[in-house]
Order: C-alpha cells, then sequence, then structure tokens
C-alpha cells in the first residue's frame, strides 16, 4: 500500500486533530438533535 500521500503522516498533529475534528462534529450533531427532540 502507498501512505505515501496521506497528508495526516507528514503532520506532527495530523491524528489528533482528525480525532478532534470527529468528536466536535459527533457532540455538535448530538446537541443539535437534542435541541430538536429528535433523540
Amino acid at each position: 500500500m502507498n501512505f505515501d500521500r496521506m497528508p495526516e503522516l507528514h503532520w506532527a498533529f495530523g491524528y489528533p486533530f482528525a480525532i478532534v475534528l470527529v468528536a466536535v462534529v459527533c457532540t455538535s450533531l448530538y446537541v443539535i438533535f437534542k435541541r430538536r427532540d429528535w433523540l
């Protein structure tokens, strides 16, 4: 497999940034759905 084209491997904070981004998106969707009483 060719892993040279993955930008998160060349940036020191690539994986932590991706994990934080996923957490922020999930939390914001949860809050939005909870406020609209969809959950």
